[in-house]
């Protein structure tokens, strides 16, 4: 096929054109030349190049910078990097060039956008750290993620030149990343068309029967809108005010989204639509007349009380504003209707880049977006080896409403739904957080665990002995506080791991072994642990005893011949090993798989102890200790439901288990019992119980620990007590 040149340089021009009018409004002096300058070095670069569509590639940045400044609203310096956000990864322009050129800004940016290009590329943890990469850049400057969603839209908007597989991977990932960002940003616009674009691509059909069905519903939509709006827009009038009043009808994608959610059919969606009512109201004005506007609207139709939301007393984070009320409207349906002013309507569609026209009340919305960001530095700064699971929680609070909580002294803090008393504590501060051992929501005490609810007001009660436990990680949502108390975990099991490294090393010289690196791997791998930090570890909380030493040194005078490979508890062994790895410390059945499982309450059983797995009809497999009371009824009534079940040797984890003393009762020594508890290492109380009669006591206690191992350690310790008689284990009653 022959390129018409001049024609594509004509067009190249036009589109051009189109740009610096799209612009012109925010152009300072000099701005236009610097734009100029951009285009003609971009084309310059990408001269060679064409896309899939057999287009010139210059037409994408070109999209981009036109995107950027009409739909995002940048301004100069965002319409340069859009134009030459490709650059200098696809051209032979280098990031040298760039800043000798247009400057140190610039660099910076087109550095950030080039640093993203590879992001949810290749492998999964590749992409976490890209993504990481994209964030902490985005947290420098926050127009490199504009210019980004930028460019995904234009990709997103010319997807069908692509390949099959390439249009799946590349809507995947606008959903997973791109919408939701847009959306933390405030660009509804814009995150809407992702998600509608991405529909298109992931689910082609249901995407095209939504979109037929609402082309086809249009006139009878049209005619009630007509007929709610009617009635309002002759008083709206009356009391002088100037407005516009439309039916906005929902998204393709929020309704796929509604029907797979709710499993109802299109036909039964009644809000498919919300009616919006824009005013135009001075600033100072804009809270009174909207609920003036509230008002006029009940007094017409009559309100679903709770279905009212004020989000102009409290915005959204991303500087969302706008009041929100459903009505039951003609022909008996509910209608959201949405009140905003000119200025609400303008933020609520272009996100953050609109506050450049609103300087007077910018500065605020503004330091909400700085603290969004600050929030994201924050939370990367703090390195985990376990990225993907940052993803997560990052997205997680990406995606989540938004809750407002206030501290004792009326400080307002935004959190996701769902939010605990544990996540408020890590908002405040890091280390009110890690201290925290409870809360006074409206002057009443909670537990950490505590499910905050929009307008509670919490006290956070400290204690400079208290840590993070590893239980805290189910008290929270949000990404702050998982990665603050993840990377407290591991700095205590590094400390005691340190006083554990010295406990060993006095076990190896007195059974005369040297405490070197090779002893220590080696002695890791006879007892099957994944690391010398779990060994230290482990020696720390008792459970190395001078046995298995003895029993290692005699290990490597005389390793023991291979066994047959018929020996079954040979095979079992190695199938227990191989199963380690995973976070379940639990091998189950004949082929001794890893599966999901819950430990019985009626015995409580922990690692070390015998135990068979029993499949119930409604709670999948129950563990229960071979001697517990309920055992010899199940194995003999259901032996065909009984299945193996064998501890592999991985991470500890805490169980919980009782233990009952008896003794006299001598002065102090309940104290002196806590105390022996308390200091043994990572064992936490749960419960405890003590009576005394005629000079003798008994006592139960509920404790945390790692294993049978563990839980012997702790009970010979209580042997020791003075006036204690006799300690066992007992089943939680």
């Amino acid at each position: 096929m022959k390129i018409d040149v001049a024609a594509e340089r004509k067009e190249i021009l036009h589109r051009y054109k189109l740009l610096i009018k799209a612009c012109k409004r925010r152009l300072e002096k000099g701005d236009k030349e610097k734009i100029r300058k951009a285009f003609e070095v971009a084309v310059e670069a990408h001269k060679e190049m064409r896309r899939k569509s057999g287009e010139p590639y210059i037409y994408h940045p070109i999209a981009v910078a036109q995107i950027c400044a009409e739909e995002i609203g940048l301004g100069a310096t965002g319409i340069v990097c859009a134009l030459l956000h490709d650059t200098v990864e696809d051209t032979d322009l280098t990031l040298e060039d760039v800043k000798g050129l247009f400057g140190e800004k610039v660099s910076q940016i087109i550095n950030g956008l080039t640093k993203i290009s590879g992001v949810i590329d290749n492998t999964s943890s590749i992409q976490a750290e890209n993504f990481r990469k994209v964030l902490l850049t985005m947290s420098e400057d926050v127009r490199v993620i504009l210019i980004k969603l930028a460019d995904r839209l234009h990709n997103m908007r010319t997807l069908e030149h692509m390949k099959r597989d390439k249009q799946m991977k590349i809507a995947s990932e606008t959903l997973f990343l791109y919408a939701p960002l847009a959306h933390r940003l405030g660009l509804n616009t814009i995150k809407t068309e992702l998600e509608d674009l991405s529909l298109k691509y992931t689910d082609t059909d249901a995407f095209y029967e939504i979109a037929v069905k609402l082309k086809e519903s249009e006139p009878e939509r049209k005619r009630f809108i007509q007929k709610f709006i009617e009635p309002l827009k002759e008083i709206l009038v009356e009391q002088g005010f100037s407005f516009k009043i439309f039916g906005r009808p929902k998204s393709i994608f929020s309704i796929y989204n509604k029907i797979k959610s709710k499993h109802v059919s299109f036909d039964e969606i009644y809000d498919l639509f919300a009616i919006r009512i824009v005013i135009d109201s001075p600033l100072d004005q804009e809270k009174s007349d909207c609920w003036k506007v509230y008002s006029i609207i009940t007094d017409f139709y009559h309100p679903s009380p709770d279905r009212l939301r004020d989000w102009i007393s409290t915005p959204k984070s991303n500087g969302y504003e706008s009041l929100h009320t459903t009505v039951m409207g003609p022909e008996g349906k509910w209608v959201e209707v949405q009140i905003r002013t000119v200025r609400m309507d303008d933020l609520a569609e272009n996100g953050y880049a609109a506050h450049w026209k609103y300087k007077e009340s910018a500065a605020d919305k503004e330091s909400k977006l700085e603290s969004w960001l600050h929030k994201i530095k924050e939370m990367l700064e703090n390195p985990d080896p376990n990225a993907l699971e940052f993803i997560d929680d990052f997205k997680l609070n990406l995606f989540s409403d938004e809750l407002f909580a206030f501290t004792p002294k009326g400080d307002m803090k935004t959190l996701p739904i769902g939010a605990t008393a544990l996540d408020f504590a890590f908002e405040i501060h890091t280390k009110v957080g890690e201290h925290c051992i409870g809360a006074k929501v409206n002057h009443k005490l909670v537990p950490l665990s505590y499910e905050i609810k929009s307008g509670d007001q919490i006290e956070i009660l400290t204690s400079n002995k208290q840590t993070p436990k590893d239980d805290w990680l189910k008290y929270v949502i949000t990404a702050k506080a998982k990665s603050k108390i993840k990377s407290n975990l591991k700095e205590q099991r590094k400390k005691v791991a340190g006083d554990g490294r010295e406990i060993l090393e006095k076990k190896f010289y007195k059974n005369k072994l040297d405490f070197t690196l090779q002893n220590v791997n080696d002695f890791c791998n006879y007892l099957k642990l994944p690391s010398s930090l779990e060994l230290f570890y482990r020696a720390a909380l008792g459970n190395v005893d001078v046995k298995e030493i003895k029993a290692f040194i005699k290990f490597k005078e005389s390793p023991p011949v291979k066994a047959h490979k018929k020996s079954e508890a040979s095979k079992l062994e190695q199938l227990v090993t191989n199963a380690r790895g995973s976070t379940n410390m639990l091998v189950i059945g004949d082929d001794m798989q890893k599966l999901d499982y819950k430990l019985s309450p009626c015995c409580n059983p922990i690692p070390g102890d015998d135990v068979f797995g029993f499949i119930t009809v409604s709670e999948g497999i129950k563990i229960h200790r071979v001697n517990c009371p309920n055992a010899i009824k199940l194995l003999s009534n259901y032996a065909y439901r009984v299945v193996k079940a064998k501890w592999t040797n991985d991470q500890l984890i805490s169980f919980l288990a009782g233990i009952k003393i008896t003794g006299t009762d001598e002065l102090g020594i309940v104290n002196n019992i806590t105390k022996v508890i308390s200091n043994e290492n990572n064992v936490n109380m749960r419960a405890i119980n003590f009576d005394t009669e005629d000079g003798m006591f008994e006592g139960t206690v509920m404790v945390y620990v790692h294993d049978t191992k563990h839980l012997s350690h702790l009970i010979d310790k209580l042997t020791k007590v003075k006036g204690v008689k006799h300690v066992e284990r007992i089943d939680e009653k």
